[in-house]
Parts: structure tokens; sequence; C-alpha cells
């Protein structure tokens, strides 16, 4: 009785697992579609989901930038390098491919933009770890940002 329930088992474990593959195709390239249509999004017109909705940038203030280095340091340099690929994107340049209200938002607002934002979700595709929410404020966010205007891609 137990090795006909076994087989049985084994039967429909292997049955399950046999056919099917349209509805596995269509339902894996579905998000590749959708992440198609994030690639002809414009980035620099992209100012993210989050309390930041509008900053107006002066010239680079060395002592906030300097500032934002250490900050930089403490929270975030365990899964970002700025000139290579880590846990996270390298960030030299991040300025000319985000707006600062992208940047700062996803500093601050890290899983709603994984969860709503195109861009941070195809990032999220990309990386496979979700950016850490660090718990910043938005002075320190700012500073961070004034830091990633001082390094540029190389």
């Amino acid at each position: 009785m137990k090795l006909k329930v076994l087989v049985l088992a084994i039967a429909v474990a292997i049955m399950s697992s046999c056919g099917g593959d349209e509805k596995k195709k269509d339902k894996v390239e579905a998000p590749k579609e959708a992440e198609k249509e994030v690639v002809e999004l414009d980035p620099m017109k992209d100012k993210g989901i989050g309390p930041i909705s509008s900053i107006t940038l002066g010239e680079i203030d060395e002592a906030m930038a300097a500032e934002g280095k250490e900050v930089f340091k403490a929270k975030c340099s365990a899964c970002h390098k700025m000139s290579k690929r880590f846990v996270g994107p390298g960030l030299a340049g991040v300025t000319e491919r985000r707006t600062p209200e992208w940047i700062m938002n996803m500093i601050l607002n890290p899983e709603e933009m994984v969860e709503k934002n195109p861009a941070a979700k195809q990032l999220l595709a990309e990386y496979l770890s979700p950016m850490a929410n660090q718990s910043l404020t938005e002075k320190e966010a700012r500073l961070i940002l004034e830091y990633f205007r001082t390094v540029k891609a190389e």
C-alpha cells in the first residue's frame, strides 16, 4: 500500500512538472516586455517616488560634499563603490544618469521606489538585491547627493 502511494505521488509530481511550457513561457516573457518599456523612459526626467519633488542645485558646496563623503562611507560603502559594480551599482557619474530628486528619493524611500518606480525596478532586477533603507534624514541624503556631484564617471 505504501509503495503504491509513493509511486502515485512520484507520478503526479512528474506529470505536473511536464507540459504547460507555453504557459510558463508566457509568464517569463511578460516581465521582459515590461523591462523594454523601462529602457525607453528618459531617466533625466524621472524624479522618483518620495518626499523630494523638486530641488535646485547651485555651485558644488565643497564642505557639504566632504560631509556627504563621510556619510556615504558610514552608511553606503558596504554595498556601493564609486567606480565599480559591487552589491549595488557603481555611483561615479550617477548625477549624469539620474535626476537629483530621483537620487534623493532612492536614498530616502528605497522600498517604495523598487516597488513602483520603473528605473528602480530595473536596477533591482539587474542587481537582485534591494537597496537597504538606512533611515537617513533629508539633510544626510542631500549631503550624499552633493558628494555624488563631485565624483564624475571615468
